[in-house]
């Protein structure tokens, strides 16, 4: 190759020229839109005033599937499938310790339209809370002297059990020994000199 070839330089006219001003504006105009949606997604309403949490007024029903088998299939209704079904916000939960989990959780309370904060109670509230319970109380509920009398009865049941346990022991072995002895007459003993170990007649 010769040095004083005239080498032409690589063509270069393809490349995107940028247009500053062009892209600056563009990014004005996204950053309008993206502020006009914020503000939209924040004054859709007021905020939603939810009921303070309360205790349930149910019986949570944890133990009548218990034992129980149950056919799965694909195409069942989620109420039909196994596990525990919440019918409020209609999903299926696969244990008990989950479904609790579920029905004291957020979702489930805000779905019921309680928001998770406690009503805070007065001081009035609380002693009226109290007077109903003492009254509620219920008849068969024991003291600590009724609790040491039931011991001492339990205790004095299991006495007279072992103690008949053992007379009975007692009665069968005599049954036993009755039984192996075997019955002779006291003059045919004698005679074959059956009177007893080392007692001699003289």
């Amino acid at each position: 190759m010769a040095a004083n070839d005239n080498t032409l330089g690589v063509d270069n006219t393809f490349r995107k020229k940028f247009d500053r001003e062009e892209y600056l504006e563009r990014a004005r105009e996204r950053e309008k839109q993206e502020a006009e949606g914020r503000n939209k997604s924040k004054a859709k309403g007021p905020p939603v005033q939810r009921k303070p949490l309360k205790h349930r007024d149910y019986e949570v029903d944890l133990e009548s599937r218990l034992g129980k088998t149950q056919v799965v299939t694909p195409v069942a209704p989620l109420s039909q499938q196994a596990g525990y079904y919440c019918s409020v916000c209609e999903c299926v939960v696969k244990d008990s310790a989950n479904y609790l989990d579920h029905i004291n959780g957020k979702k489930h309370q805000r779905a019921l339209g309680m928001s998770m904060r406690v009503e805070r109670a007065s001081l009035k509230q609380v002693q009226e809370r109290f007077e109903q319970l003492k009254k509620r109380k219920p008849p068969g509920s024991f003291t600590e002297q009724d609790l040491d009398e039931r011991i001492i009865k339990q205790q004095e049941e299991e006495e007279e059990r072992k103690r008949q346990r053992r007379e009975r022991k007692k009665e069968k072995k005599k049954e036993k020994a009755a039984e192996e002895e075997p019955e002779i007459d006291p003059d045919v003993a004698a005679m074959m000199g059956f009177g007893g170990f080392g007692s001699s007649k003289k």
